[in-house]
């Protein structure tokens, strides 16, 4: 078996770990405040735990592209994991006691951020058959960062003192996650929506008939 063809791969297995840390940082984040009086605890070990498995993110796509062992379960597995990570330690921020100072905010973060995956994962599915390739564009790139710098320091906002009390950090945080993830979903619309809206089909439709009748409206 060649290694492109091999599932378990050593960034599929980074994609199946990053699956795996998932409940692991979920439990962190939902149960150490209340073993723990300590604020650094209760912060920096989910905090660690999700940057561990933002960095899963980052390694398992440079791998697959440099050595050459994309296969199609990672096409499938990679973004289902990175969306279990990313909607795992939103939720869990959400509904843990000690973000509840953001919470009327960070709903609507959550929202937005979990309908513009659903979004463009529908999307995707429309057009998987047509076999089109979206390159990372700019906005999809900056989501992606914003997201886990934003999450990363949404954790460590307890820690700020003052500073975090009034939450800034956290709300310039999430402007900028919001900024990112509809301008890149908006991105995605532009660009899938000519398959969407049935353009492309009329277009390839009108091409193959003027090459069956190159000559067209000029026949004697």
């Amino acid at each position: 078996m060649s290694k492109s063809n091999k599932i378990l791969n050593v960034p599929n297995t980074l994609s199946l770990l990053r699956m795996v840390l998932v409940p692991v940082f979920a439990a962190a984040i939902l149960y150490l405040p209340r073993l723990t009086s300590s604020l650094w605890v209760s912060c920096l070990v989910p905090a660690a735990l999700f940057g561990l498995t933002s960095l899963t993110d980052m390694l398992d796509g440079q791998i697959a592209r440099k050595y050459d062992l994309i296969t199609d379960f990672g096409k499938f597995l990679d973004p289902l994991a990175d969306k279990f990570m990313v909607f795992g330690a939103l939720v869990c921020i959400l509904i843990s006691p000690l973000y509840a100072g953001i919470r009327p905010v960070f709903v609507w973060v959550t929202l937005i951020v979990m309908l513009r995956e659903l979004g463009v994962t529908s999307m995707r599915l429309v057009v998987a058959s047509r076999k089109v390739v979206v390159a990372a564009s700019f906005f999809g790139k900056a989501k992606t960062c914003t997201q886990i710098a934003g999450i990363l320091l949404i954790l460590c906002e307890p820690l700020f003192g003052d500073f975090g009390a009034t939450h800034v950090l956290a709300y310039v945080m999430m402007a900028a996650m919001l900024v990112t993830t509809v301008g890149s979903g908006v991105d995605y619309l532009r660009t899938y929506w000519p398959y969407l809206s049935g353009r492309a089909d009329r277009a390839e439709t009108a091409e193959q008939a003027a090459a069956q009748d190159p000559a067209g409206d000029d026949r004697s």
